[in-house]
């Protein structure tokens, strides 16, 4: 089982970047797919999930900001981050739950002027 995401890095507030997560090894279209995010020393946040069926959901936070999207073909699940701030800074990790949740390695955003 993998998990890579990819697309991170810095922007500056206000700014966007677009997360992907290239999974293999597992039936994708039968996983409920999401992110979450982690800032040093603090824990695991749920940002947003996607259902099988492309029904999506986010966090308070970043609801009208972040978009989740899912290609059941590519395997690959997205997030889409608009009007970037500070507090969005983290490590972003991609999974995939159904009975058991698989993990990808994260990817570092960083919004700084």
């Amino acid at each position: 089982v993998q998990l890579v995401e990819t697309g991170g890095g810095l922007v500056q507030p206000g700014g966007s970047l677009r997360l992907s997560c290239a999974t293999s090894g597992f039936t994708f279209s039968s996983y409920v797919m999401g992110w979450a995010r982690q800032e040093p020393g603090k824990g695991f946040e749920w940002v947003c999930g996607v259902y099988m069926n492309g029904s999506a959901y986010c966090e308070d936070s970043v609801k009208g900001r972040f978009t989740i999207s899912r290609d059941n073909a590519k395997n690959t699940v997205y997030l889409q981050m608009n009007s970037l701030k500070p507090e969005d800074s983290a490590v972003y990790y991609c999974y995939g739950w159904i009975l058991r949740t698989y993990w990808g390695q994260g990817t570092q955003v960083t919004v700084s002027s």
